[in-house]
């Protein structure tokens, strides 16, 4: 279960680089400024960030994890 949230969140971050790498990148001149690649990054890691979240709902509804807390007192 860990290595499935820790893979979607690196998943999440690679999403979040390569819209910055596009971002950064100059467009040929006879191109608009908007990049559809950086669009469908940023679309494609709000959509993994949902997707985690719903996913870490579900495998707690079914008790495939238990939310530990913190210990009050020792």
């Amino acid at each position: 279960m860990k290595v499935v949230i820790v893979l979607v969140l690196v998943a999440i971050v690679v999403a979040l680089a390569g819209a910055g790498v596009a971002m950064l990148r100059r467009p040929p001149p006879d191109q608009p400024r908007s990049d559809p690649r950086m669009a469908r990054a940023l679309a494609l890691r709000v959509l993994l960030s949902i997707a985690l979240f719903l996913f870490i709902l579900l495998a707690w509804r079914l008790g495939w994890i238990q939310p530990t807390g913190l210990p009050l007192a020792r």
